[in-house]
């Protein structure tokens, strides 16, 4: 029962990092030809923060299915908190009466920094495959 789980885990953390590489070269882009902030920009920006959500579902889930180790809770914290950081940078920005690129670059930036960091804390490679 833990495998699929498991897999999709780990298998969506690519999903993850396209959505946010995707998302800061588009809203570089954004910054530096200082146009308005735009539709593309919050649909990349929603598609990064909810991926990122359903990572951090699907790694509960892992969680409660397999066995626990201490590097865990580096990971754990690190991608709560990059979950957290990402949505806050699109839901700030969401609500300023002029949306900017500044903000969400930012935030994903950060949240990025710590999907790495998270990666790196269980001893893993952010493209190395993951052994069962």
């Amino acid at each position: 029962m833990d495998r699929p789980i498991f897999y999709a885990h780990s298998g969506l953390r690519y999903l993850v990092l396209l959505a946010g590489v995707l998302a800061i070269a588009y809203f570089a882009f954004g910054l530096a030809t200082k146009r308005p902030f735009d539709k593309v920009g919050r649909i990349l920006g929603a598609s990064f923060a909810g991926l990122l959500h359903l990572q951090v579902l699907l790694g509960l889930l892992v969680l409660a299915t397999r066995f626990y180790y201490p590097q865990l809770i580096g990971h754990i914290v690190m991608m709560v908190l990059a979950a957290v950081i990402a949505q806050l940078g699109m839901s700030l920005n969401r609500r300023r009466p002029q949306p900017a690129w500044g903000l969400p670059l930012v935030g994903v930036l950060v949240a990025f920094v710590f999907i790495v960091g998270g990666i790196m804390a269980i001893g893993r490679g952010v493209f190395t495959t993951t052994a069962m």
